[in-house]
């Protein structure tokens, strides 16, 4: 019992030495990196920094035994390696996040010596490899090293033992300015595994991308999907990489590699084959994005697809390797399950080749393209040659198609096309000749006709029906024949040349044309999609924009056009589309009774959309025009009590909505109207009826408008009036003021009012006080203002106080004309120093007797 009381003990001892020690390891593996921290990554900045031409910088860096136990490893984020003259500004690679590992023994070395790494992982960053005009590469970083002996080589730099790497989701860009190359791979996830100890072992491999090629500035490929697991095997003495087990994917299609690339001085060496696994015709489809294939498990297929290609040579600063890639097939045919016509008689032979291993010997020839649905038969033939410096282009095309079939054959086609396409064409051209404008140098001919084609999408508001097309090619323009279309209750006709076709399909140059435009009936409403739908009425319509591309003149003329709520009649001009603006000239119409006319522009280049035009208004019905043109009404609201018409210019300029209607808060300009054969209607305004109501004298209705001129100023949404004199029978009267377009106004009048209209008791005391002056023509002076809003007006005058300091200069004036009149006498009195003195004598008596009689009456007076 004691024994096996005491081995009970000593297992227990042994247990808790077993806990203590796993519990200081744990503690160790945990502390010990923070511990070292600093100088393993002093370790790690020293070994970059000694030996690559770069700025390494990084905004964290974390350390642990636990991540890849028994491993270090050390996690650096937000890492930069920034490049150095000659390519300073640009970045080399960043990423979120750069993992490294390594043996623990790693970080008993010295902060000086060399560290061997056993994995990299690398996640959301960007590579960016550029060569520029010298044919230098910005990835030419690493430093020539100076050594002395063996050992100080082997310690100078990483030692790569690695035995795995990783790369997620990094954006891989190749720059070859001198070239004008550009190739991207998106998206790239990336692992690799393998002994990197050994000088000969199999790399087992997994990569996928998106894919993305632009030569000189033309794009040839767009986000393909490429995939490619295989198994290389690498000699690293000899440089040398060979393709073993591997399945590769171009999209959907597969492929099968066979060859090798190895490393030599001048650059790369390339032998490598490829093929398709099978010649199913489903190959071809496949080859296709996935959104454009449909799905390919419910395809039907007849013939054969076959891809082939071998790539074999040098690639260097001068030469790449010469390719022979093809592709064919013959007497082919495919159908969708759920569709019901197929593609048939489908026949395909195409090549690209490179038999010398310079650049400008790559050829593209499409020898024959060629199918048939029902009985409609299509073909095309033709080449590219010089693809890497001048491409001339040769295409010739021929045949019929009944648009409504390509729905029934092919999926992605959702919307139900109709009409009967024929053609028949040939081109031949350079793009050197369309870059400097030699179009002589370019051959075209031929003719395609469109007719009876009917298209209902979300790239148009309402179904649009093309009755009847033609286009005829020539040298340098394609001429439209006749072009007759219908979309709701608008009808369209065009007729006119179009240039630089292919300036804008292969340079990115402007689409120029010049054409003539005919219409019975053009409502804009037809043309304008709304983007606010049942099912989504919060969606906002996003700013009117012009396109760049358009340089394109339009001579219109049309019997109706319809915008919003106006209708314009016997509409011509000259509209201009150019530089993201539309250019107005000589536009006119009949409306609202008379006739407008404008010239102006519209422009969306610059992030809020702008406008000024220069309106010309003859004999337009004023309370139409003003009430139904929100500008008009803005800049003169009192215009709805004006019956007759208008002869105005208008010059307004500002910025606009994003639906082109103008934003009243921002426009500016001038209004010079002249009235023709007016009649007011007072009881119209609020304004107006309270000025008549609060004036006794004055019949608003009765006021003659007629030729009377005003000008309107505006900007910031204020509108002043200049001062417009007006006569009223025998009153003269001016206005002036402001008013907003918030409906705020500030308005004075002015009146001269001869005294009879005063009121009876006020002319008994003026002809009292002046019985023998006439008081028809004289006037008084009478002030009045409108102020408040145009739907809540104020009113005031100052008629009372005119009317009394006019009867209190009366009695001066009174007053100062009896005292004048009794001086006048007094004088004739005294004056006489040649008569006798009796009648001196006279004269006293009568002052006497005068200056007693006016005291007297003015006493009575008093």
């Amino acid at each position: 019992m004691n024994q096996e009381i005491k081995k009970n003990s000593k297992g227990k001892k042994a247990l808790k030495w077993i806990v203590t020690i796993c519990f200081v390891l744990i503690i160790t593996l945990i502390f010990v990196p923070f511990v070292f921290k600093d100088k393993i990554v002093q370790m790690v900045t020293n070994t970059i920094n000694k030996n690559i031409h770069a700025t390494v910088t990084f905004a964290e860096a974390d350390v642990s035994l636990l991540k890849h136990f028994p491993l270090f490893s050390l996690t650096v984020r937000d890492i930069i390696v920034a490049n150095k003259a000659p390519f300073v500004g640009d970045t080399l690679y960043s990423a979120k996040e750069l993992s490294i590992s390594m043996r623990i023994t790693e970080f008993f070395k010295s902060a000086d010596e060399g560290i061997e790494l056993k994995s990299i992982t690398t996640k959301n960053g960007h590579v960016n490899m550029i060569v520029n005009n010298e044919n230098v590469g910005n990835y030419e970083i690493a430093l020539l090293q100076e050594t002395t002996s063996e050992k100080e080589t082997n310690t100078s730099a990483f030692s790569l033992k690695l035995q795995e790497y990783k790369v997620e989701n990094i954006n891989f860009k190749y720059i070859d300015r001198s070239a004008n190359i550009l190739m991207e791979l998106d998206k790239i996830n990336h692992l690799g595994t393998g002994n990197f100890n050994k000088e000969i072992l199999d790399l087992n491999t997994k990569t996928t991308a998106n894919l993305s090629l632009y030569l000189d500035n033309v794009k040839y490929i767009q986000d393909v999907a490429i995939s490619l697991n295989a198994v290389l095997g690498i000699d690293l003495k000899n440089s040398k990489y060979t393709f073993k087990e591997n399945t590769g994917y171009i999209n959907q299609l597969p492929l099968a590699f066979n060859g090798f690339v190895q490393l030599i001085d001048e650059g790369q060496f390339y032998d490598i084959n490829f093929k398709t696994p099978t010649s199913s015709f489903k190959n071809l489809l496949a080859l296709l994005p996935k959104q454009y294939s449909g799905n390919l498990k419910t395809i039907q297929t007849a013939g054969n697809f076959d891809l082939k290609g071998i790539v074999k040579g040098v690639l260097s600063e001068n030469r790449i390797p010469t390719f022979d890639i093809s592709f064919s097939s013959k007497n082919a045919l495919f159908k969708y399950d759920d569709l019901p016509k197929a593609v048939k008689n489908i026949d395909i032979d195409a090549k690209v080749t490179n038999t010398t291993g310079t650049f400008e010997d790559t050829f593209v020839n499409l020898n024959k393209l060629a199918f048939k649905i029902d009985e409609e038969v299509f073909s095309a033939n033709g080449s590219i040659a010089r693809l890497t410096t001048n491409p001339t282009i040769k295409l010739a095309a021929k045949g019929s198609l009944n648009l409504a079939n390509i729905h029934k054959v092919y999926p992605v086609f959702k919307k139900k096309l109709s009409g009967i396409l024929t053609a028949d064409i040939t081109t031949d051209f350079d793009l050197n000749a369309i870059e400097k404008g030699n179009y002589q140098n370019i051959k075209n001919a031929g003719v395609i006709h469109v007719s009876n084609f009917k298209y209902a999408g979300t790239a148009v508001a309402k179904p649009f029906y093309i009755k009847k097309t033609g286009i005829t090619f020539n040298t340098n323009t394609i001429k439209l024949n006749e072009f007759t279309a219908k979309t709701g209750d608008s009808d369209i006709s065009i007729t006119g040349n179009l240039d630089n076709l292919y300036g804008f399909l292969f340079k990115n140059q402007v689409l120029r044309g010049d054409f003539s435009l005919h219409s019975n009936l053009f409502k804009v409403s037809d043309f304008l999609i709304n983007d606010a739908t049942e099912t989504n009425p919060k969606v906002e319509t996003g700013q009117l924009k012009i396109p760049a591309f358009l340089d394109c003149k339009f001579t219109a003329n049309a019997k109706s056009v319809a915008y919003d709520n106006l209708l314009l009649k016997n509409v011509s001009g000259i509209m201009h589309i150019k530089d993201e603006a539309v250019f107005l000239q000589d536009v006119k119409s009949d409306i609202f009774g008379g006739n407008i006319g404008f010239t102006g522009r519209v422009s969306t280049k610059e992030k809020v959309s702008k406008f000024n035009m220069d309106l010309n208004l003859k004999a337009l019905d004023i309370s139409e025009s003003f009430g139904g043109i929100d500008m008009l009404r803005s800049i003169a609201p009192i215009a709805k009590t004006i019956e007759g018409k208008i002869n105005s210019t208008v010059n307004v300029s500002g910025n606009l909505n994003t639906d082109l209607t103008p934003d009243l808060k921002t426009i500016s300009g001038k209004l010079l109207g002249q009235l023709l054969n007016t009649k007011l209607k007072a009881s119209n305004s609020k304004a107006l009826s309270l000025l008549g109501n609060n004036v006794s004298f004055l019949d608003l209705n009765k006021l003659n408008l007629d030729n009377v001129t005003g000008f309107f100023s505006f900007e910031n949404g204020l509108v002043t009036l200049k001062p417009i004199p007006l006569k009223y029978e025998d009153i003269d009267l001016e206005v002036r003021g402001t008013h907003g377009f918030d409906n705020t106004m500030n308005y004075d009048l002015d009146f001269e009012v001869p005294l009879q209209y005063l009121g009876a008791d006020v002319m008994n005391l003026i002809s009292k006080l002046s019985p023998k002056e006439g008081t028809k023509t004289t006037t008084i002076p009478v002030k009045a203002s409108l102020n408040g809003s145009f739907n809540n007006p104020s009113f005031s005058t100052n008629i009372k106080e005119a009317t009394t300091n006019l009867i209190k200069n009366l009695v001066q004036k009174q007053k100062q004309h009896l005292i004048d009149k009794g001086k006048n006498r007094i004088t004739d009195l005294l004056d006489g120093n040649s008569k006798k003195d009796s009648t001196k004598t006279n004269k006293i008596e009568d002052v006497k007797n005068l200056l007693n009689g006016l005291f007297k009456k003015k006493k009575k007076n008093n």
